[in-house]
């Protein structure tokens, strides 16, 4: 991945800095690759993700989904840190135990004032998607 607006270690940096929330729980969240448009982020496991039946909670990966697709978008738009979420819809496909997840993300189209991509969710050391998710995001006006 390669001709990012931003490099590995200012996203990370980025993250830190302006949300601060993410790392509640200690360093869950990383984006390991990053591009103009596409984005690989981990999400660690930690044991406040289950829900009953001991799989990780569709809010915790909702959460995984939603960030990283907007670390793609940033990746090609640059820091731009209101361009929010306007939709997000995601399929649960299998139950993923418990353990770290990979979401792998592209930006599907990139407009003037919304953006929409995808990101497929595994688990780590597995092929098999266990979600998929789309998301629209607005992007505010320049200035």
């Amino acid at each position: 991945m390669s001709d990012a607006a931003l490099t590995l270690s200012e996203v990370n940096a980025f993250l830190r800095r302006d949300f601060p929330q993410l790392f509640s729980h200690g360093d869950l969240f990383s984006v390991t690759e990053i591009g103009a448009g596409t984005c690989q982020m981990r999400m660690a496991y930690h044991a406040s993700q289950l829900r009953p039946g001991g799989t990780i909670s569709g809010p915790a990966m909702m959460q995984l989904a939603d960030v990283s697709i907007w670390i793609a978008l940033l990746g090609a738009i640059g820091e731009v840190p209101l361009a929010v979420t306007t939709n997000l819809s995601i399929n649960f496909l299998r139950k993923p135990e418990p353990r770290a997840l990979i979401s792998t993300c592209r930006m599907l189209k990139i407009g003037k004032s919304l953006a929409v991509g995808e990101a497929s969710l595994t688990s780590e050391g597995y092929e098999h998607v266990v979600a998929h998710a789309v998301a629209t995001y607005a992007i505010p006006p320049q200035k």
